[in-house]
């Protein structure tokens, strides 16, 4: 399952990559999507790959984001007693681990928002203009994206 993070903004985007940005539901800098191992995602990820960091996610990072960013319909934070009450999981970290299986979806927890709004990284990015290979932010990080979203927490 990948995770894909919106590092630049909106500003001389060419039109195909700002409507597959719309596709992917990254509208703002800072918001996250994950995505399952597609062929349809792996082209439009190699698409938007100058606008947004991506790498797979694993198991603890997934439970975090969920506890900490996870939103439901209404603004309202998404816990344990609603994953038990709606779900086969008992617990965010056993859900996320069945999605990093690939076992469940996001979809399978009710009135989850897909998207997660992110804090800016503490101590800053890298560099927004440069890939990973040139020292930067942007492009495929490969595990390494979960340092990204522990400092995006």
């Amino acid at each position: 399952m990948y995770a894909l993070i919106r590092v630049r903004g909106n500003v001389n985007v060419r039109g195909t990559i700002q409507d597959t940005l719309k596709m992917l539901r990254l509208h703002r800098v800072n918001h996250c999507v994950l995505l399952n191992d597609t062929p349809h995602n792996t082209g439009m990820i190699q698409k938007v790959k100058d606008y947004v960091a991506y790498g797979v996610i694993d198991a603890d990072t997934l439970a975090e984001m969920l506890s900490n960013r996870g939103r439901l319909e209404g603004d309202v934070k998404l816990t344990d007693e609603y994953v038990a009450e709606n779900t086969d999981y008992d617990s965010i970290s056993s859900l996320a681990q069945a999605i990093c299986d690939g076992n469940a979806t996001l979809k399978d927890i009710p009135d989850l928002k897909p998207v997660f709004r992110l804090h800016p990284p503490r101590k800053g990015h890298a560099g927004m203009k440069r890939t990973v290979q040139q020292g930067g932010v942007l492009g495929n990080h490969g595990e390494d994206i979960n340092k990204l979203l522990k400092k995006m927490r």
